[in-house]
């Protein structure tokens, strides 16, 4: 009789212990849903891209800008829109310069100057997409805030005139009236700035342009790391265009990584043929064909911002994997390491530090443009 109390009390206790720990499992179910509800709805995107299956929330949607500027193609301008870029173009021409590199006079002048410092860390790199796209962001707000543009940066896409012509001497960019002025005066003999490209056929002109806004232009810096005072020049080569042609570009767009998609389109000396980027530099001629100095030409910016409209289409295939998607040397010469999203984008004083990752997508306060 009293092994049968003992047990019936036991058997209470349990059931009293039991119900307890019920309640707490209970409880703690609820706390670990309602953080993890929190962590899905706050915390949504890691690293800058929203996470699959996860919906969209307004603190997503403060990652990106209200009224993004809309980068337009040269040709789509209106005479009135085209006129008022290259007004705030000659307006930085004539500001007085800001940065310490050597020998610059104007806010022209420090981009160029700030390009020619830079180019050994910036050209065949992992960085070399993102910290041009970072520099024509910081020329565009230039333009923008002190120069009075309204507009957004334009680019130029040198495949619709390519594909129809198998030239680029015909593209609207060129119009001395509405465009940028065109071609050289013919030098005998040319073949580029420093006359070490004779292996390359095709060349004309070669000299100062004598038509156009920028005719009497002369520039402070280059060509290459040089400091002279010169006019500006440009020798179209008739070897460069196929390499601007829509086929190039969706040779570009086929690849699937961005280590692979960086190494096609900045073309040469890691590939053995020209592509997009070298071949529109090539194809311009005179400071275009400079890779340090090359900013020397207003051209630069609408060339480099066509490669960064393309690069923002291969993104946007992908967008869940290829807005982190960075990869490639730091440095040109070794010990090598790989560039990550944290790796710093220099601009000198022209514009405060930021990484790779906070230019990955354009969309952000940041940058805030888009392409049409």
């Amino acid at each position: 009789m009293l092994v049968r109390r003992r047990l019936i009390l036991a058997v209470l206790l349990c059931r009293d212990e039991f119900a307890k720990v019920s309640s707490a499992v209970m409880i703690l179910s609820s706390i670990f849903s309602f953080v993890l509800l929190l962590a899905v709805t706050t915390r949504g995107v890691t690293n800058g891209v929203l996470a699959v299956g996860v919906r969209a929330t307004v603190d997503d949607e403060k990652r990106f800008c209200n009224n993004p500027l809309r980068r337009q193609e040269w040709r789509t301008l209106t005479s009135k829109q085209k006129a008022q870029y290259i007004g705030a173009v000659k307006c930085l021409q004539k500001l007085p310069a800001k940065s310490p590199f050597k020998s610059v006079k104007t806010r022209f002048d420090d981009f160029q100057g700030l390009h020619i410092n830079l180019t050994d860390e910036i050209h065949l790199v992992g960085q070399f997409l993102p910290w041009h796209r970072r520099f024509l962001k910081v020329y565009e707000t230039s333009l923008r805030e002190e120069c009075g543009y309204t507009g957004a940066h334009p680019y130029w896409n040198w495949s619709l005139d390519v594909d129809n012509t198998n030239t680029i001497v015909h593209s609207p960019v060129f119009d001395p009236a509405t465009g940028f002025g065109g071609n050289g005066i013919n030098v005998p003999g040319y073949a580029g700035p420093h006359g070490n490209l004779s292996v390359i056929p095709g060349w004309t002109g070669g000299g100062c342009i004598t038509d156009g806004p920028f005719a009497n232009y002369n520039l402070s810096l280059g060509p290459g790391t040089a400091v002279t005072n010169h006019c500006l020049q440009r020798g179209f080569n008739q070897f460069a265009p196929p390499f601007l042609n829509s086929t190039s570009v969706a040779n570009t767009m086929a690849m699937s990584t961005f280590e692979t998609f960086r190494i096609e389109l900045e073309g040469t000396p890691i590939t053995p043929i020209f592509k997009i980027h070298d071949g529109g530099h090539l194809a311009i001629g005179g400071e275009m064909v400079d890779r340090y100095s090359s900013p020397g030409d207003p051209l630069f910016y609408l060339h480099h911002a066509n490669l960064d409209r393309i690069w923002w289409n291969w993104e946007q295939n992908d967008l869940q994997t290829r807005l982190t998607d960075i990869s490639g040397r730091s440095t040109v010469d070794p010990p090598f390491t790989n560039v990550t999203l944290a790796f710093q984008l220099k601009m000198s004083n022209l514009a405060n530090l930021v990484t790779i990752g906070d230019v990955m997508d354009i969309r952000t306060p940041l940058l805030c443009y888009n392409y049409v």
